[in-house]
């Protein structure tokens, strides 16, 4: 509910300027704020408890990694979903003004949020809640102490890890669209397509997880797979010459690989952390999201103001040339390549011991 109320009031328009009845910068920035910071309490509800279902359905560590990659997976069918519902909404809807444009996104962002809404609707009428049939860490409504999280050397591991992980997600993310345009000087429609096909092979590898049996050395295999391919894309990103922009599609297939293989094994390393102690399994989601939430905002706050000084100063006192390397490739290219090569040093000191149930199905719900 604060998501979609947050979300649609985003689109909707400036609020307190509405209720004002006048415009500026300071109720734009308020309003937008206080929504954006409404929705941020709203999807970590959502996300944290979602993640946590992982570790309560199952105590098989292949299981719960098939979750992961289901999640993860499904994930990118909704990521795919929205560009069907742009593309609808474009087909339909004619834009010739400015006024027409906005009109047009905001019908894109009230359908998926309907969307978004009868399947949550499916979820809590349609889903029967079981009950625990296996014993699990102490009293199964006593919850445990955040201190003992705190003593795990294994808990900073996998936290380092996540965060990594998240921080190249999240950070690739947000410069894509700029590089495409404002590097390689691709055509519009190439900021639809590389991150279709990012989605694309991001869920094909999540499908195909799903078949492996996992112990925790392959999860500390696989996931160092997805970092060393990102490393090798970072450094493609960073030196692509615009008469090669063609070559971003490769990469972008690439890069899906890596971004599939990092997430679910990132992922897959908390439930291996909580593993028996299922009272626990929420702060740990909870405080991992928490710090990934804080260091990619700040990592993008940094990022794009020192972009917009850098461009000022380009603008004013140089112009670009060909050797310019702009932010844009440091934020696409060396940011994700750097965190990769961190996540990977971490994730090969970790001792995980991933605990394999004598049944692939065994589950801890009934």
């Amino acid at each position: 509910m604060l998501v979609a109320v947050s979300f649609s009031s985003v689109f909707g328009g400036c609020i307190p300027c509405i209720f004002y009845s006048r415009s500026s910068s300071t109720l734009r920035t308020v309003g937008y704020s206080f929504f954006a910071a409404i929705f941020n309490v709203g999807w970590a509800a959502t996300q944290v408890s979602h993640m946590s279902m992982i570790n309560c359905m199952t105590l098989n560590s292949t299981s719960r990694v098939a979750l992961a990659s289901c999640r993860n997976a499904f994930n990118m069918v909704a990521n795919l979903s929205l560009y069907a519902v742009a593309l609808l909404v474009f087909s339909i809807s004619k834009a010739k003004s400015h006024v027409d444009i906005e009109h047009q996104y905001r019908m894109i962002a009230y359908i998926s949020i309907f969307i978004g809404c009868c399947f949550v609707v499916v979820f809590l009428v349609g889903t029967k809640e079981p009950s625990l049939k296996v014993a699990v860490h102490g009293n199964r409504h006593a919850r445990i102490s955040w201190s003992y999280w705190f003593k795990k050397v294994l808990y900073y591991q996998v936290a380092l890890a996540y965060v990594l992980t998240r921080l190249i997600i999240n950070v690739s993310q947000a410069f894509l669209a700029y590089y495409v345009i404002n590097d390689l000087h691709m055509a519009q429609s190439a900021t639809a397509l590389v991150p279709a096909i990012i989605y694309v092979f991001s869920f094909i590898v999540s499908v195909t997880l799903q078949e492996v049996v996992w112990t925790g050395q392959r999860l500390k295999l696989y996931y160092s797979a997805g970092g060393i391919i990102w490393m090798f894309c970072g450094a493609v990103i960073l030196i692509l010459p615009t008469s090669m922009s063609a070559f971003m599609y490769v990469v972008s297939f690439v890069i899906g690989v890596a971004n599939a293989l990092m997430v679910v094994t990132g992922v897959s390393m908390q439930t291996v952390l909580v593993g028996r102690d299922l009272n626990g399994c929420a702060f740990v989601c909870g405080s991992l999201s928490f710090l990934d939430k804080i260091l990619c905002g700040l990592a993008l706050y940094f990022l794009e103001s020192f972009q917009s000084n850098t461009a000022l100063h380009i603008s004013k006192y140089n112009p670009l040339n060909s050797t310019y390397i702009s932010v844009t490739r440091y934020g696409l290219g060396l940011v994700p390549a750097v965190c990769a090569f961190l996540g990977v040093a971490v994730t090969m000191s970790m001792d995980l011991h991933a605990p394999y149930a004598k049944y692939l199905i065994e589950s801890l719900l009934e």
